[in-house]
Parts: C-alpha cells; sequence; structure tokens
C-alpha cells in the first residue's frame, strides 16, 4: 500500500506508474511498457494492484478493428499521493473569512496575495521575449508543485500545462483559488490566456492557451459574488 507522497524521482515501480498517470493523463498497457521498461505482464501486475487500492481507473476504448483497449487514469484518491501546497491553516484561514465576509471577502483575500506574488515574480520576466516569459511561469507554478511545462502551437501561440493540482483539495472547496493562477498568468505574460482544460471539471489536466497576439482581459476569471 502507498501511502507518502509521491516525489519527482520514485523509487518503487507502483510510484512510477502513479506518477506517469498523473504526468500523462491516461496510458495503455503498452505505453507504460515502454516507459517503465518492463513486461506487460509486470505492468499488469501492478495496475490490478493499484486498482484494488482504489487508485487506479480504467475505460475501454472500443476500435474499428482488432480488440477493445483498455487505458488507464488516476482516481480522485490518488491525488493524495501527491505534493500539496494547500494546508490546514490556509483552509482555517479561508474558513474564517468566508464565515465573517462570504465569497466576496474570499476573493479579496486572496486577490491581495495574488498582487503580491506578482509584484514578487515580476523582475524575473524583465527583458524576456514571449516564449522567455512562458518558460519562466511554467517555472514557478513547477517550483509550487503543479508539475508545469509548456510547449509552441503552430499558430505561434504556446500551451501551458499543469499536470497536477498543488492545492486541489483547496480548490474543491474554495473555486476562487482557481481564478488567481490564470490572473496571475495573464499579468506576468502581458497577454490573454484563455482555460482550455481543468482538473476540477474531470479533465486530466489544467492547460491554458497563451493568446501572444491578443491583449491581457484581467476580467476574464472573476467569479460573481455570491
Amino acid at each position: 500500500m502507498i501511502t507518502q507522497p509521491i516525489g519527482e524521482t520514485p523509487e518503487k515501480t507502483q510510484e512510477a506508474v502513479l506518477l506517469y498517470l498523473k504526468r500523462q493523463g491516461e496510458l495503455t498497457v503498452s505505453d507504460l511498457c515502454e516507459l517503465l521498461g518492463i513486461t506487460s505482464m509486470a505492468v499488469r501486475r501492478h495496475l490490478a494492484h493499484l486498482q484494488k487500492e482504489g487508485l487506479v481507473e480504467s475505460r475501454i476504448i472500443r476500435q474499428e478493428r482488432g480488440r477493445p483497449t483498455y487505458h488507464y487514469k488516476l482516481a480522485d484518491k490518488a491525488e493524495a499521493l501527491f505534493p500539496s501546497g494547500g494546508s490546514t491553516l490556509a483552509v482555517d484561514l479561508l474558513e474564517a473569512v468566508f464565515e465573517t465576509s462570504g465569497h466576496k471577502g474570499v476573493m479579496e483575500l486572496l486577490t491581495i496575495r495574488n498582487q503580491k506574488r506578482i509584484a514578487r515574480f515580476r523582475e524575473r520576466f524583465e527583458g524576456k521575449n514571449i516564449g522567455q516569459r512562458v518558460e519562466e511561469i511554467s517555472r514557478i507554478f513547477s517550483e509550487d508543485g503543479y508539475m508545469t511545462d509548456w510547449e509552441a502551437i503552430e499558430d505561434g501561440n504556446y500551451i501551458i500545462y499543469q499536470r497536477h493540482c498543488a492545492v486541489h483539495d483547496m480548490a474543491n472547496q474554495f473555486r476562487q483559488l482557481c481564478s488567481m493562477e490564470p490572473m496571475m498568468i495573464q499579468e506576468l505574460l502581458g497577454v490573454k490566456v484563455t482555460r482550455e482544460k481543468y482538473i476540477l471539471r474531470n479533465d486530466p489536466l489544467c492547460a491554458y492557451v497563451v493568446h501572444v497576439n491578443e491583449a491581457a482581459d484581467l476580467n476574464a476569471f472573476e467569479l460573481p459574488e455570491s
């Protein structure tokens, strides 16, 4: 049974399976054989054990020809095994603010914190072109435990991928947190950002498209007051 947090360099094969599923979303037995360098029988044995523990789920993809293929992904239970940026203190503070000032108070507090972070990071973006800025913002989120990477796409724009939500449990309770990340990305990149994938909508990752030729829309991710 896996009980310890999984880091970037797992020591056990089953931890490596979970890390690859976290990074890549869904994988087949064949994919995992190639990544791990072990036999399909060994991969199936590890997957069966992880499914029994409730850490991995599977679905069948039917092909026009040949046998259907099983695709494996992390179950919600597995999220607790990855580094979390949330803490009991942070949740307690947000709950206290919510009790006294409601959703508006929570949003105001998170916005103040976000602006402080933006001010602290801004010098890391000085003198850099848009590609370098995308790389830098990805590095910042990786430092915070978000397993972030990026790629340039054919239309000249970029996509930023967050393969782990470092505040997953807290964001489930306070969705205002989910507006802070794209707001910070937009302010530090200086261009428009749109969210295309969202973990809390059952996507395997969060993904943001960076529109290099469009001005930032700093109101795009504000939540309505409740």
